[in-house]
């Protein structure tokens, strides 16, 4: 076991105290926002608009409180404040449905491997009680992670929490929540009645109090975790919640039967999300297709890591949902834009076509709608239909990388970077306002970052990038639970 010195156990109290005293203060936005006369409004509704993409020319948008109140055109202003989008595009935010966001912490690890080595030289070793991510060091990480989603226009994120410690467990909720993003937590759980009882005590006094979060179950489908998979879909069922598990992301993981292991579960069916699916077989595409499972595709961190492409067009033409995910440090971004390119490129590369799934507009609607409605959060989210929440992002695109116009729908895929967001609307409130993030100081959670990754990577094993890589993932993780 490696003790953490002395110097750094006070560094840790430190960035604690810094981070905690520092955690996100928003003025009350107006009870009502105008946003005025909007160059291209796409509301991914179409009975608000026109095609599937809903899209209105010369529109208005109207925010009362945490809802979209209206969308129309010469809406009245009376009371308040307007933001001008003349030649600027309207739109939902973008919904991450898979990440884990204390990542930030490891980013340009293990850059030579691919997934089963990069876990564990940089993600495994972590489950070691004596160099676990701390309660400060995961709150810097999230809260970094936050910012940079805020910044490239996710309003949702999915966090799929390692859940190292129950210490962890609450640094992560707390910068989550501090963040003032919308969020989903999938605790990451085991056949262990401690740890089923602080995943209830969690969604009952940290996520059910609070209007923008949401709770998953979370589990990894491995023939060496049979009895921890069973336990947690049963808990999910209990709890009324989805399952989310990485399926299939590796091909060595069509040798621990996960199909078998989640049917034994009774877990296959529209509460189950299954992160990545790259190496699924035609049976098991149909499969999904039968039971409602859902995908969570993150085409960036499967090209980092070298796990393959997804079969998109053959899990499309199945009807299978499939959102967009970012996927922490395995991807080392947050850039949703070059996760939409990722997509739809990938695709055409594989085909030597470019007439497949997806389009631009089905990969728009893939990082929007599709994400809201296979997370069963439709009915508030993803589109700017009037009684949703109040979810949104203003582009510019009046910037090198992105003019001349020409066809915006295609540039925001094409040309979109994170610099082009001038506006991020969470419930109503603005967390973006004119290019910078509001009520927070990045300089300070970045340093509280360094000073965490630096730990990190002073304890993480430098042997391990160039170790033999792992025969699975199933098999070590089983192994580091039964230690814990």
């Amino acid at each position: 076991m490696v003790e953490k010195s002395h110097a750094v156990r006070l560094a840790a109290i430190y960035f604690l105290v810094t981070i905690f005293c520092c955690s996100v203060s928003l003025a009350a936005a107006p009870s009502k926002t105008l946003i005025r006369n909007a160059a291209l409004l796409i509301t991914m509704d179409p009975a608000v608009g026109a095609s599937d993409l809903g899209a209105r020319v010369g529109a208005d948008v109207l925010i009362e409180n945490d809802k979209i109140a209206a969308v129309g055109q010469y809406l009245d202003d009376a009371g308040a404040q307007v933001i001008d989008a003349s030649g600027m595009i309207v739109m939902p935010g973008f919904i991450d449905t898979h990440n884990h966001l204390w990542q930030s912490l490891i980013r340009g690890c293990g850059t030579n491997q691919e997934l089963l080595g990069w876990l564990n030289a940089c993600v495994l070793p972590l489950f070691n009680p004596g160099i676990a991510v701390t309660r400060s060091e995961a709150y810097a990480g999230v809260r970094l992670s936050t910012l940079d989603l805020i910044s490239t226009g996710v309003t949702t994120t999915v966090e799929w929490c390692h859940a190292f410690t129950p210490e962890f467990v609450r640094g992560d909720i707390q910068a989550l929540t501090d963040s003032g993003m919308r969020f989903v937590f999938a605790y990451l759980g085991r056949n262990d009645p401690a740890v089923i009882n602080d995943m209830r005590l969690v969604k009952q006094t940290l996520i059910d109090p609070n209007p923008r979060a949401a709770f998953q179950v979370a589990s990894h489908p491995a023939s060496a975790l049979r009895q921890d998979v069973k336990a947690m879909a049963s808990l999910a069922r209990e709890l009324g919640v989805k399952h989310h598990v990485h399926l299939l992301e590796h091909f060595t993981d069509r040798n621990e039967h996960m199909f078998e292991v989640l049917a034994e579960a009774d877990a296959l069916g529209p509460d189950l999300l299954g992160a990545h699916g790259i190496h699924l077989i035609d049976e098991e595409i149909s499969k999904l297709a039968a039971h409602d499972v859902r995908i969570l595709h993150n085409p960036l961190s499967n090209m980092r890591l070298a796990s393959g492409v997804i079969r998109l067009p053959e899990l499309k033409h199945a009807g299978v949902q499939v959102g967009l995910g970012l996927d922490g440090g395995a991807n080392d971004t947050s850039d949703m834009f070059s996760n939409m390119r990722a997509a739809l490129g990938l695709q055409r590369a594989k085909a030597l076509r470019a007439d497949v799934f997806p389009t631009v507009a089905e990969v728009l609607r893939m990082a929007t709608v599709d994400g809201a409605k296979l997370l069963g959060l439709f009915e508030r989210l993803g589109s700017l239909t009037p009684g949703k929440q109040a979810d949104l992002i203003i582009l510019n695109p009046q910037t090198v990388n992105f003019a001349p116009r020409s066809d915006w729908l295609s540039q925001i895929v094409f040309n979109g970077q994170p610099r082009n967001v001038e506006w991020v609307f969470v419930a109503g409130q603005p967390l973006k306002k004119q290019g910078k993030l509001v009520g927070v100081n990045p300089a300070l959670i970045v340093s509280a970052a360094q000073n965490a990754s630096e730990r990190i990577q002073r304890d993480l094993d430098p042997k391990a990038e160039t170790q033999k890589t792992p025969s699975g993932y199933g098999k070590l993780l089983s192994e580091i639970l039964k230690k814990k």
